[in-house]
C-alpha cells in the first residue's frame, strides 16, 4: 500500500515537472531557484486539495464534536511524541527527551491512552521534533525550497528527514502504516490525514484572506517556521535549574483546567517602576519666579503700564484745591451739557 502511495506521488511530481516546463516565471525568486516547477506543483496541490481534502476535512469538522476531534489529534499527537523524544537523543538533547518520554507516559497513563493531553494542562507542553531538524543539528544545510507532490511545502533536507520519519514511525510501529489489518489500517490513515488537514483548516482560511500571493506567503511562512525550530534545537537546553517564565492562560489557551494552578503569569516581577523611567529627553522650561526682577522674569514678553506715565510722581502732585462747583472740568473726560443748567 505505502509503494503504491509512492509511485502515485511520483507520478504527480513527474506531471508536475512536464507542465513546469510550460510555465515560466519573469523575475523568480533567487533564493527559489526552482520556483517555476513549484508553483506549477502548488497550485496543482491546491487543485486537489479544494477538489477532495479540504471539503472532506470541513465536513469532519461540521459533523464530529469536538471533543472527539481533539481526542483523536492527542492520540496521534501522543504517537508523533515518541518519534520526537528519539531525535531529541539523535540531537544529545537529553532533557528534552526526558521531558518528551514523560509527556508520553503521563499521557498514555492519565490521559487515557494519549485521548487528554494531561501534560499541556500541567505545563509540560509538547516539543517539536522531526529528522529534518536532526539532519540540521548535525550539521546539514537546508538546501533549496521545494514543493512536493501531496505534502506541500518542504526542502531538500526536509526531504530526506521526511523519508526518515515514514519510515522510522512504520518500523517502529508509530504509524498507521505499521497496522497489519489492511481493513483497519486505510481508515486508520483517512483519519489521521483527515484530522491533520482540519487542523490547517483556519491557518488555510487565513493565507487566502491576507496572502496577495498565496504560494510566496506559504513558502516564506515555512522556511521562517522550519529555521527557527532549528534555531531552537541548536540553542543550549536549560540544565542548571534556571527557573523560565511560567505559560499563561493569555499565553496559550487552548488547553483546559489546570492552567490556574500550574501556570502562574510572572510578568508582573518584570514591570518597570517610575525609578526605572528617565526623563533626560523631555523639554525644559525656565521657571518664570526664580530669577523674577523688579522688571519681571528675563524669559517672559515685557510690557509697559500705559498708567505709569499719565500719574504724577509724589514729589511733583501740586496740594489738593478745595473742590468747588467753578473747577475747571477735567479735559481728559468727556463733556457734556447739563440739560437742566
Amino acid at each position: 500500500m505505502m509503494l503504491t502511495t509512492t509511485k502515485k506521488l511520483l507520478t504527480v511530481g513527474a506531471l508536475g515537472f512536464a507542465l513546469s516546463a510550460c510555465v515560466s516565471v519573469p523575475q523568480p525568486d533567487p533564493n527559489d531557484p526552482f520556483e517555476s516547477y513549484n508553483r506549477t506543483m502548488f497550485e496543482v496541490n491546491e487543485a486537489l486539495d479544494g477538489a477532495i481534502l479540504k471539503p472532506v476535512a470541513r465536513t469532519y469538522e461540521t459533523l464530529v464534536p469536538n471533543p472527539v476531534r481533539t481526542c483523536v489529534s492527542n492520540i496521534f499527537g501522543n504517537l508523533g511524541d515518541v518519534w520526537s523524544g528519539f531525535n531529541s537523543m539523535l540531537q544529545g538533547r537529553g532533557l528534552d527527551a526526558v521531558n518528551t518520554f514523560g509527556r508520553v507516559l503521563f499521557n498514555t497513563t492519565v490521559g487515557l491512552g494519549g485521548c487528554i493531553d494531561v501534560a499541556s494542562m500541567n505545563g509540560a507542553h509538547k516539543i517539536r521534533n522531526d529528522f529534518g531538524t536532526t539532519l540540521a543539528v548535525w550539521g546539514a544545510g537546508e538546501g533549496d525550497y521545494v514543493v512536493l507532490p501531496g505534502f506541500g511545502p518542504s526542502n531538500f533536507r526536509d526531504t530526506a528527514g521526511l523519508v526518515v520519519d515514514s519510515v522510522g514511525k512504520t518500523e517502529a510501529y508509530l504509524s498507521p502504516w505499521s497496522i497489519d489489518n489492511v481493513k483497519l489500517r486505510n481508515p486508520v490513515v483517512g483519519l489521521g490525514v483527515i484530522d491533520t488537514r482540519a487542523g490547517l483548516l483556519d491557518a488555510d482560511e487565513l493565507a487566502d484572506n491576507i496572502a496577495i500571493d498565496k504560494y510566496s506567503f506559504v513558502r516564506d511562512a515555512y522556511l521562517q517556521n522550519r529555521r527557527a525550530l532549528v534555531a531552537q534545537k541548536l540553542a543550549p537546553e536549560i540544565t542548571d535549574g534556571t527557573q523560565v517564565p511560567a505559560w499563561s492562560q493569555e499565553d496559550d489557551s487552548r488547553y483546559g483546567p489546570g492552567e490556574d494552578m500550574f501556570m502562574t503569569p510572572t510578568i508582573d516581577q518584570y514591570r518597570p517602576t517610575t525609578d526605572d523611567l528617565e526623563y533626560g529627553g523631555l523639554p525644559s522650561y525656565d521657571d518664570p519666579d526664580g530669577d523674577a526682577t523688579s522688571s519681571g522674569a528675563s524669559g517672559l514678553p515685557q510690557y509697559e503700564d500705559p498708567e505709569a506715565e499719565a500719574a504724577p510722581s509724589p514729589a511733583a502732585a501740586p496740594a489738593p484745591a478745595k473742590a468747588s462747583s467753578a473747577s475747571a472740568p477735567d479735559a481728559a473726560l468727556p463733556q457734556y451739557e447739563d440739560p437742566e443748567a
